[in-house]
């Protein structure tokens, strides 16, 4: 390449010429002529990349030809035929980039155009001129250059696409020239590109030494610059990653269409450093779609790479490998996530790739072949994509495709590729799919084949029960061949063994919730009446369901999200579908039935095992060496072979503490003794194994102290941190159980020696000890808030905002939506869903409606659907005598608290995973925003209220039976599906005429389209919301693992550990000790371990509680129950048994062994326990024959004689005095579970735990009472036949075990035979159990059924007590052995004891206190000596008179209180009063010396200025001053044809209803009183005959076409409208009565034609319809009347016609009358715009005064002003409330300034009183209101002043003088009745008068002629006067601001001030020269020489 220096520098042509002004990349132009990016053309014609020069002699990059040989990269052709990149064609044919298209036929990349035609990159021109061209000023192509003048030519470095179909330019680049204006784009409004300071050129050439040159701004994503990006790159790329996607400027930044390279550079690496992260999918997917549409992807990306190859600066093309990179990495991901958005846009930044990747390469780059490989990977996909978008396949970016490399697809053995969802075709397929068993007797072979075989088992457990249950009920389907109703109706009555089916499933409406968006779904709950939810296992928390409304030919998959009985009992529950379901459920129709299927199967606990296999690598599976291959040669942990010194003193017996010392562990004789531990020998060996094997198995039978051994491991290890947290590096203990009440017990053991760094994860802890190391607690703590990364909270605080915006939209939403289900909409919520002629209709009546609340607020509505009082009533006594007048509740005692199986599952499966934290509102303020809005929309609320009987205004009751029944039918309306059709709904005319069936339909045609329009709404929400709440919880994850790094322990249950499992992998603990181990699946324990994972110990017990699968067989042929622990033991891999059980006694424990154990030693200590009482043995089996129950529901059985048994038993042994604590009733099935619930009232058995035995594995108590339930004549034990079980069963008790069962079935059970035995040789098996009383030992009951106990009623025998009490009685009970000294027992005989002198006896039982003596007797009052009947005990002094009061009241009347109360001060009796205003009425007595009075009752019948009389009262028109609003109705029918709804108006304002005014293009969406704007849409109306070449608001300029129309109707039948009319939809023939019904005579003619009108319906013939709408208006008045502009109305139903295409010229004429009308009425629009900011202006005028701003405020007058559609008549109501509000505010300054306190109460009063009237709700402005306004407001003015004279007259002492003045001026001002005009002059008159006689003052103390005299004297501008805060005044000479402060001479307050700024309370003077403002600002305020005027 050559060389080029001086001018040419950069240049890619040694061809220069003096003419030239602009050059292209590789080519030049004429003078001044269009530059593209890449060449220049003559005349104007820009050039693209290695563009040509005139006469052929262009030059492409990278080489020189002679002249008339233009080349492109690579290569040559012949003079006159230029070639693109690497590739040319014939003269005159031009080619882009690696292929073109002929002269004049490509466009966009690589294709040519004609000439003068602006190509795209690279396009191609005529011949001989290589590169793309443009016409004169119009193309512009890519990396143009422009001139910079002063130094020679300059080269653009960078690419960017041409505008669509313009060829315009979005981006250009130039160097900048020394003092020239270089950087400018050749193209007239393109942007602006240069060289910023500091910054390099886009091609890092260009000359730095000017600033003049256009400068590359960053973009101004507040928070986001150049230096930020920079410094976060530094980060960690999940800390990247979040931040990034949480931080509101990424879309700003990306959306800049200008970027600098450094910035770009920054950008790109940080977007590739986060697409590589770790973050979650949800963050990555928040992205890339934000940068898919963005400038940066579009725009600025395809500009950096196209400008590659013209870089100049080494340094920087070196690095351009590392870029590409990052710009792949960003390209693949938006692919991935979004191919569908996404396949066209790439593809032209993937051809300047390659260009740029070449030309690197060409220029001596080092390019790695992987990049290439990279590059043809995503060309593939992208070709791919294209291809799919063509072929219409390509359905959306839901889909997702993976950029694999070439030939590297896995094969479809590899478990990987499998699914974890089931598929369509898995359910239609016969064939089971590859399964292998799990090898338990060798080793796996490979890992692969390891984790394949438990990916497949684990997954066909919860798919077979789908698969087979879906493909049974397909077969039963298609077997039956049935409708699809009868098939539902068979299906009903038909049990699946692998599935549950509901049926008519609908979504109700969606929940927002801490996981993401879910929806409440309703099903039909008629055939699950039986179910008892809260036992029910049915739509347990977890479980997965199947929904389809095809037969399953697809189908959407969801999870149970949330659970409650009570909503299951009406069939809802909540769901959260899956990612892909969300998609396709948007595209189905909203009310879609749907069939649901649930498996039984924990789906969660399955997926993230079933991802946690997927995701494993081979190589990263710690433990390969035992679990694959089973070696037996366990070797120390990997931590020990550099140090394995232990210190053991912190678990050594105190006794020894002091003599342990540091040994070797690895050395066995250096370990202390088992003494020196507290160990036996077995559990010596166990924690010897613990602290020296990788892998450690420790078995542990019951009793033998498992948590014990495990703590003492736990401790060991924590206490030796050192050996095995290198470095301090952070690496925690994972602790894992099965169960959350294991974990507890184990946690809290660590707690007790290690207070802190513990963390319990997942929230259903019932400990108080960890309540506080609750990872969501911990997550919340302000220590942890302070240590946790800025990064990360400011990203969660910032996503955290976006979940809560968009949670309020969607609820708000779903709120109003949940209204329409919970009962009647009132009419205002669904107007806008009510066509016009319904409303009117609706509100033609009113009634009063059911509620009470209702009855008062009238809905139309309500009485429309018949649900008023009286049709009530008159339902309730027609059903009178068949209903009972009350309904009684039954009363039942309440039952003990049992652990429901439901709730049991629910705790074990739900983990808290601390993202919610939506805990800043509380529910009950939720909860109460939900009732205002129920308030609002609803007419009845079925929900809100509580039936409750009422009454109602003619004095009949609804009783609550009716109410309820009515409630019912709503109900059932409600959930009805069927409505009125568009066509129905048009042909009602009157709706109150329809039947009830029918205005149902049509109510619930409404609320469909109220329901759709909202969920709309909320589908347009959703995918943001989902989005920021999985955003939010990646954010979390990160949080989390933060904390966890930095815990000492942590703890799980399996199911956390397995949600959990990103976070341990991350966390990586060093140790993980498995408790429970046994119980354990092996793919759940192989997913809890990380590759840091050195040291594992597992705790169990194999021949306890086994693994649970889903399917038997799986369990039974494939070993998937079998744990890794039992696996491990069974390939005789090292373990160690402990042999020492500490539980139970050794009778017990002989059932044990040697029948499950082959050995199991006793502890000394259990030998030790004292016998049952009341029992004459501690062990006991008790046989009977009765036969179980099946429970159809949960297949369980249940066993009435067991179950009343053990109650009994149980309460005998409570009477014996063992506490409820003490004794545990289990049993082996959940139906006997709930049966014993049923059995035991709280009051007698609260504190007993009743289990079934498989939830109370790893629990103990002293007693335990078992029921075996099976009992049946074909000797099925089910899976009591399973030593697992058996065991747990019977080594749960520690004193004494009770069992019942039918062991003469069992006993068929080998295992069970053999127990039997045992119990036989020492007699503790028999058909009774013997029970013993304590208190008499010969007597003896033998117990065999539950009424056997009623012979030890009180727990001893049935002899009397015969204990002598404290009390002298004897104890009334039978023999009891419970509380024998009766310190506890109650003596419930009649008290003997005398309550008083009189010697009345206590009324109360013996073991009462008694009480004072309540014997009624008789006593004087000593105050008034009435003899009152009183309590015996009370003083007559303290006793209250209830004798009539004898007094007399000053007025005479009697006193109406008691004797004993004080007289009342308030005459009650009606006496005749005369008012002040002159009339007389009838009123209380005390009116007569009251200082207020009532208010008068007489008619005020004034006669108004409208013209009507006042319906108000004298009193409430305040005796005329402020009459009542009028109420007479005005009902004139407006200019829009609607009625006025306005009380009286003079004149009608501007109608406020919704415009109906529509055309078949749009429809006005103005109020219907502000003028509509023309529709501009060229006229509709057009047939095969002639068409209206008018626009559509104008008179048509074509006749009518008479010609019928030749369309045929659905029913056959030809139509009878007319041609380019819309058809009717009513049939000559189906529909002849109506068609031919007789209005204008010519209807029944054969060959008439109709009109229908599409306002109302209505069928006109269309001769006499064209002959109505032809008559003008004068034709249809009468004579002498005035004829109304309005439009015409139909001839039947009066509806204005307002949409008819044949009549439009007539409706178009009547509509612009109509507007023309409109515009006067409203007001012109220029005028109300001035209007407004008139009245703006003066608001702000009058901003200082305090009052007038509050009321602002308070009435929302600004925001009145700001509103859009405001007509005259609004600003006529708005300007007079301002006016009137500023006087007000004037008159209470003039109050608070200037008037003295008691004359300030008095005249505030009248103020306050004037407010109330302005701000009446019912202040309208009418010229009456006015009026009275105006008049008041003119009286309390001139008291104001009165006020003022007095005030100043006292401060001269010459208040005498004017007293008479005075008296008469007060007693006109406050006589009653209105202040009219007379009275003012009067007023005025004597008030001047005054004036005379008293000059007024100054308000200084002076007179005015002495005022004037100072001020003229001192010769002082106006604003140089002040006064201090207490009013003395003051000047400040020179220029009148203030400057320094001195204290007044008169009060020493502060005066004067600094800065020109008066000192606080110091003000300008305004008394002494009028002034408003300071001297200082008066060119500002010119207001200086005004008055104020109120």
């Amino acid at each position: 390449m050559e060389r080029l220096t001086g001018d040419d520098a950069g240049v890619h042509s040694p061809a220069a010429a003096a003419q030239r002004k602009g050059r292209g990349i590789g080519g030049g132009a004429p003078a001044g002529k269009g530059r593209g990016l890449g060449g220049g053309t003559p005349a104007g014609k820009g050039r693209g990349i290695g563009g040509g020069t005139p006469a052929g002699k262009g030059r492409g990059i990278g080489g020189g030809t002679p002249a008339g040989k233009g080349r492109g990269i690579g290569g040559g052709t012949p003079a006159g035929k230029g070639r693109g990149i690497g590739g040319g064609t014939p003269a005159g044919k031009g080619r882009g980039i690696g292929g073109g298209t002929p002269s004049g036929k490509g466009r966009g990349i690589g294709g040519g155009t004609p000439t003068g035609k602006g190509g795209g990159i690279g396009g191609g021109t005529p011949a001989g001129k290589v590169g793309g061209g443009t016409p004169a000023g119009k193309g512009r192509g890519v990396g143009g250059a422009g001139l910079a003048p002063g130094n020679g030519w300059v080269r653009g470095g960078a690419a960017a696409a041409a505008a669509a179909g313009k060829g315009r330019v979005i981006r250009g680049a130039a160097a900048a020239g020394a003092g020239g204006d270089a950087g400018r784009v050749a193209s007239r409004g393109s942007p602006k590109m240069g060289v910023g300071r500091g910054e390099h050129s886009l091609d890092g050439g260009g000359d730095r030494r000017s600033n003049s040159a256009g400068r590359l701004r960053a973009p101004h994503g507040r928070g986001l610059d150049y230096k930020i990006l920079r410094d976060l790159s530094g980060n960690d790329p999940y800390v990247v990653a979040i931040t990034l996607s949480a931080h509101p400027a990424l879309k700003e930044v990306v959306g800049a269409t200008e970027m600098g390279k450094n910035h770009i550079e920054v950008l790109c690496l940080v977007l590739s450093k986060a697409f590589t992260s770790q973050a979650g999918k949800s963050t990555r997917q928040h992205l890339a779609g934000t940068i898919k549409d963005s400038g940066f992807f579009r725009t600025v990306l395809p500009h950096y790479v196209g400008g590659m190859g013209s870089e100049s600066n080494v340094d920087r093309m070196e690095d351009y490998p590392r870029h590409l990179e990052n710009i792949l990495t960003i390209l693949s991901e938006v692919l991935n996530f979004f191919p569908a958005s996404s396949a066209q846009a790439p593809s032209m930044l993937l051809t300047l790739l390659k260009a740029s990747i070449h030309t690197l390469r060409v220029l001596g780059v080092d390019i790695r072949p992987q990049m290439e490989e990279r590059l043809e990977n995503i060309d593939g996909l992208i070709k791919h994509l294209q291809v799919k978008s063509r072929e219409g396949t390509l359905r959306s970016n839901k889909d997702t495709y993976s950029l694999l490399p070439t030939g590297g697809e896995e094969t479809q053995e590899d478990f990987r590729t499998i699914p974890i969802y089931p598929t369509p075709e898995e359910f239609q397929q016969e064939q089971r799919p590859f399964l292998r068993p799990n090898l338990t007797s060798r080793c796996y072979t490979s890992t692969h084949l390891y984790l394949d075989t438990h990916f497949r088992l684990m997954r066909e457990d919860f798919v077979r029960p789908l698969r087979e249950g879906i493909q049974q009920l397909l077969q039963d389907q298609m077997e039956r061949g049935a409708s699809e109703g009868g098939r539902h109706a068979h299906l009903r009555a038909q049990q699946f063994d692998d599935i549950r089916v509901y049926f008519d499933t609908k979504l109700v409406v969606p929940k927002c919730t801490f996981s993401g968006m879910a929806y409440i779904i309703k099903f039909d709950v008629q055939p699950f009446k039986s179910v008892i939810w809260e036992n029910s296992k049915r739509l347990i928390y977890g479980s997965l369901v199947c929904l389809s409304c095809d037969n399953f030919q697809s189908f959407l998959y969801a999870t149970v999200s949330e659970r409650e009985p009570k909503s299951l009992k009406k069939g809802l529950v909540t769901v959260a579908f899956t990612e892909e379901s969300r998609w396709k459920l948007a595209r189905i129709e909203n009310d879609r039935p749907f069939l649901m299927i649930e498996t039984t199967a924990y789906f969660e606990a399955y997926r993230y095992v079933l991802d946690g296999l997927k995701e494993l690598e081979e190589d990263n599976l710690p433990f390969q060496r035992y679990i694959v291959e089973c070696s037996k040669d366990v070797l120390a942990p990997a931590y020990l072979r550099w140090n394995d010194s232990y210190d053991l003193k912190s678990v050594a017996d105190p006794e020894h503490k002091c003599n342990m010392k540091p040994f070797h562990s690895l050395a066995e004789n250096t370990w202390p003794r088992k003494e020196a531990l507290g160990l036996d020998e077995s559990q010596m060996r166990a924690l010897r194994m613990a602290l020296t094997k990788e892998l450690t198995i420790i078995q542990g039978p019951p009793g033998t102290g498992k948590t014990y051994v495990g703590l003492k491991i736990a401790r060991a290890l924590l206490t030796n941190q050192a050996l095995w947290r290198e470095g301090g590096d952070g690496a925690p203990m994972l602790v894992v159980c099965y169960t959350n009440h294991a974990l507890d017990q184990f946690l809290e053991g660590i707690h007790k020696f290690l207070p802190e760094g513990i963390v319990r994860v997942g929230g259903r802890s019932n400990s108080e000890i960890l309540k506080r190391f609750n990872l969501k607690e911990l997550s919340r703590s302000p220590k942890f808030k302070q240590v946790l990364p800025s990064s990360l909270s400011r990203a969660y605080g910032q996503v955290y905002k976006q979940v809560r915006e968009a949670e309020r939209g969607i609820q708000n939403e779903v709120t109003r939506l949940e209204c329409s289900l919970k009962g009647i909409l009132r009419e205002d919520a669904l107007q806008k869903f009510i066509s016009h002629r319904h409303w009117n209709s609706l509100h033609r009546s009113k009634g009063e409606g059911l509620w009470a609340r209702d009855v008062k607020r009238n809905y139309p509505i309500m009485e429309w659907l018949g649900l008023n009082t009286t049709i009530l009533l008159q339902r309730e006594t027609e059903n009178a005598n068949a209903h009972p007048a009350a309904e009684k509740l039954e009363s039942r005692e309440k039952l003990i608290a049992i652990p429901q199986e439901a709730d049991l599952i629910m705790e074990e499966r739900f983990v808290e995973d601390s993202v919610s934290g939506r805990d800043d509102r509380s529910n009950e303020d939720e909860e109460k925003d939900v009732r205002a809005v129920e308030e609002r929309m609803l007419a009845m609320n079925l929900d809100a209220h509580e039936i409750q009987a009422e009454q109602s205004d003619e004095g009949w009751e609804i009783q609550r039976f009716e109410k309820k029944r009515l409630k019912d039918q709503i109900k059932a309306e409600l959930k009805k599906t069927s409505t009125m059709t568009e066509m129905e709904e048009r042909a009602v005319l009157d709706i109150w005429s329809l039947s009830t069936p029918e205005k149902w339909r049509l109510y619930r045609s409404w609320v469909a389209r109220y329901s759709e329009e909202i969920r709309a709404v909320i589908h347009g929400s959703e995918e943001e919301y989902q989005n920021a709440v999985e955003r939010l919880a990646d954010v979390k994850r990160h949080q989390n693992i933060f904390l966890l790094k930095r815990a000492t322990v942590i703890g799980m249950t399996t199911t956390g550990a397995a949600k959990f499992r990103s976070v341990l992998q991350s966390v990586g603990p060093r140790i993980v000790i498995v408790e429970e181990a046994a119980e354990v699946l092996e793919a759940h324990t192989i997913t809890t371990l990380s590759k840091e994972c050195q040291h594992l110990i597992l705790i169990g017990d194999h021949q306890q509680l086994r693994p649970s699968a889903t399917v038997y067989e799986l369990a039974r042929n494939f070993d998937l129950e079998m744990s890794m622990f039992e696996r491990l033991v069974k390939m005789e891999l090292p373990y160690v048994r402990l042999n020492y059980q500490h539980r139970m006694r050794p009778e017990i424990a002989c059932l044990l062994t040697p029948h499950i154990y082959a050995e199991l030693e006793n502890h000394p200590s259990v030998f030790d326990y004292e016998n049952i009482k009341g029992l004459n043995t501690s062990l006991f089996f008790v046989e009977h024959e009765n036969l179980e129950e099946n429970i159809k529901e949960g297949k369980s059985h249940q066993n009435q004689h067991e179950a009343k048994f053990v109650v009994s038993l149980c309460r005998y042994l409570i009477l014996q005095g063992y506490k409820p604590e003490q004794i545990t009733i289990l049993t082996t099935y959940t139906g006997q579970l709930y049966c014993l619930g049923n059995l035991m009232p709280a009051s007698k058995f609260a504190g007993v735990k009743v289990h079934v035995v498989d939830k109370y594995q790893g629990e103990e108590n002293d007693i335990v009472l078992l029921s075996l339930v099976r009992s049946n004549r074909q000797g099925k034990a089910g899976f009591l036949s399973i030593a697992n079980r058996v065991c747990v069963a019977l080594s749960r008790a520690k004193k004494g075990l009770y069992c019942i069962a039918n062991c003469a079935m069992l006993g068929q059970v080998k295992l069970w035979g053999n127990i039997f035995q045992t119990l036989r040789e020492k007699d503790q098996i028999g058909n009774a159990l013997t029970l013993c009383c304590q208190n008499h030992p010969d007597r003896r009951v033998k117990a065999s059924c539950a009424e056997d106990f009623e012979l030890a009623p009180e727990g001893g025998c049935t002899k009397r007590c015969e204990f002598r009490l404290d009390c002298g009685h004897v104890c009334s009970r039978l023999c009891h052995p419970c509380d024998p000294e009766h310190k506890e027992y109650l003596c419930r005989k009649n008290c003997q004891k005398v309550s008083c002198d009189l010697g009345h006896q206590c009324p109360l039982l013996c073991f009462e206190e008694c009480p004072q003596c309540a014997v009624q007797v008789e006593k004087v009052v000593p105050r008034c000596g009435h003899t009152q009947v009183v309590p015996c005990h009370q003083d007559p002094e303290t006793f209250l008179c209830q004798e009539p009061c004898q007094q007399l009241l000053q007025c005479g009347h009697p006193c109406a209180a008691l004797c004993g109360e004080p007289c009342t001060s308030l005459c009650q009796v009606k006496v005749a009063l005369r008012l002040k205003c002159g009339h007389g009425q009838r009123d209380a007595c005390f009116y007569q010396t009251h200082p207020y009075e009532p208010k008068c009752k007489t008619p005020c019948q004034k006669q108004l200025q409208c013209g009507h009389a006042c319906d108000g009262s004298c009193g409430r028109c305040f005796q005329g001053r402020f009459h009542s609003a009028c109420r007479h109705r005005c009902e004139r029918l407006l200019i829009c044809s609607h009625k006025c709804p306005e009380p009286c108006p003079m004149a009608c304002p501007p109608c406020r209803k919704p415009c109906e005014n529509c055309c078949v293009h749009s429809k006005c969406m103005n109020p219907c009183g502000l003028p509509c704007a023309p529709c501009v849409e060229p006229c509709a109306w057009q047939c095969p005959h002639q068409r209206c070449s008018k626009l559509c608001h104008e008179p048509c300029d074509r006749l009518p076409c008479n010609q019928p129309c030749a369309k045929t109707l659905r029913c056959g039948h030809p139509c009878i409208g007319l041609c380019g009319d819309k058809c009717p939809g009513k049939c000559r023939i189906c529909n002849r009565d109506e068609v031919t019904e007789i209005f204008f005579g010519t209807e029944d003619e054969p060959e008439a034609h109709f009109i229908q009108l599409e306002d109302c319906g209505h069928l006109i013939e269309y001769t006499a319809m064209d002959q109505y709408m032809g008559m003008d208006a004068g034709q249809q008045a009468k004579e002498g009347e005035e004829v109304a502009i309005k439009l015409k109305e139909c001839p039947k139903c009066k509806a204005p016609i307002r949409k008819n295409l044949r009549y439009g010229t007539h409706i178009n004429s009547c509509l612009a009358e109509i507007e023309t009308v409109k515009v006067k009425i409203s007001g012109r629009k220029a005028d109300i715009n001035k209007q407004r900011r008139a009245l703006q202006s003066r608001c702000a005028e009058n901003h200082h005064l305090f009052e007038f701003q509050c009321q602002l405020d308070s009435m929302h007058i600004t925001e009145r002003l700001a509103e859009k559609n405001l007509t005259a008549k609004d600003l006529w109501i708005l300007e007079n409330r301002i006016e009137f509000l500023i006087s007000v505010a004037k008159l209470k300054k003039v109050q608070r300034e200037k008037l003295p306190a008691v004359q300030s109460l008095t005249f505030g009063e009248r103020v306050e009183e004037f407010s109330e009237w302005l701000n009446h709700r019912r202040q309208s402005f009418t010229e009456q209101q006015v009026f009275d306004l105006q008049r008041e407001l003119q009286r309390i003015t001139s008291l104001a002043e009165l006020n003022l004279r007095c005030q100043e007259a006292g401060v001269r002492g010459r208040r005498d003088t004017i007293q008479s003045e005075v008296q008469a001026i007060t007693a006109v001002l406050e006589k009653r009745g209105q202040y009219t005009e007379q009275d003012e002059e009067r007023v005025r008159g004597a008030m001047e008068a005054l004036g005379e006689r008293l000059p007024r003052m100054s308000g200084l103390g002076i007179g005015e002629e002495e005022r004037k005299m100072i001020v003229s004297a001192l010769k002082m501008p106006p604003g140089h006067w002040y006064k201090c805060p207490n009013g003395h005044v003051y000047v400040i000479t020179e220029c009148g601001g203030a400057v320094e402060s001195r204290n007044c001479p008169d009060c020493k307050a502060t005066i004067g001030g600094g800065n020109h700024s008066l000192a606080s309370g110091n003000q300008v003077a305004s008394e002494m020269d009028g002034a408003q403002h300071p001297a200082w600002s008066e060119a500002n305020n010119l207001a200086n020489f005004g008055q104020l005027h109120l």
